[in-house]
């Protein structure tokens, strides 16, 4: 099936999954993928679109700098980052932003009707979904939380950086008061081992799957 084709059939049901930096998302959207649910992955989606060679590529050089590109042509995403989130320059992250989101919208809402179409519902995996104000895209949304202090040690352990480098990056994305008061859902993000929310899961597996069939019917 062509995006033309894809366009031109009924929408299907999407729970976007989203949460804070480092709350664990990508682990529980593991956990609907194997219950065989398709799953749409915006950092994906952002990473594929700045691809070696891609015309948005050059447009970030063109922008940022050309010491945003490695050697071999890939984007440096680590210096990107600390161009980006420099607390003493806001700008540079609106710009960012601004160019890349419409290309992201659009790919996120093809994947999704691809994914769809045989499938009881979709996941979206979006972790900006607040910021990037993507309510429209979805049916009902998803929020993994997370502890404020857990959350500041994964992000540092994650990317390797310092404690002010992490917060900034926390601080750029809505808060987790927000987050919590505007989901449907909540499943709480902890160290604990990962099999041990699968019957959360499992529960909300099968409530999507009837609000899929209530709204397709």
């Amino acid at each position: 099936m062509d995006t033309t084709e894809a366009e031109n059939q009924k929408k299907p049901f999407v729970v976007g999954l989203t949460g804070g930096i480092a709350c664990g998302k990508s682990s529980i959207a593991s956990l609907f993928a194997s219950l065989g649910v398709p799953v749409v992955d915006a950092d994906k989606v952002a990473r594929d679109i700045v691809d070696v060679g891609s015309p948005l590529l050059k447009i970030l050089a063109s922008e940022f700098g050309a010491d945003i590109i490695n050697e071999d042509g890939s984007l440096n995403r680590r210096k990107l980052r600390e161009i980006v989130f420099d607390p003493n320059d806001k700008e540079k992250l609106l710009v960012l932003n601004s160019l890349m989101a419409p290309a992201i919208h659009k790919e996120l809402k093809r994947q999704i009707l691809l994914k769809g179409q045989n499938a009881d519902y979709v996941i979206a995996m979006i972790p900006l979904l607040f910021e990037h104000k993507l309510e429209f895209l979805v049916d009902r949304v998803l929020v993994v939380d997370v502890d404020d202090d857990l959350q500041l040690k994964r992000v540092m352990a994650r990317d390797n950086i310092s404690a002010e480098l992490a917060r900034s990056m926390i601080e750029n994305q809505v808060s987790r008061e927000y987050r919590v008061k505007k989901a449907d859902d909540l499943i709480e993000s902890d160290d604990s081992p990962l099999d041990k929310k699968l019957n959360v899961v499992l529960k909300l597996h099968n409530e999507y799957k009837q609000l899929s069939s209530q709204t397709n019917n």
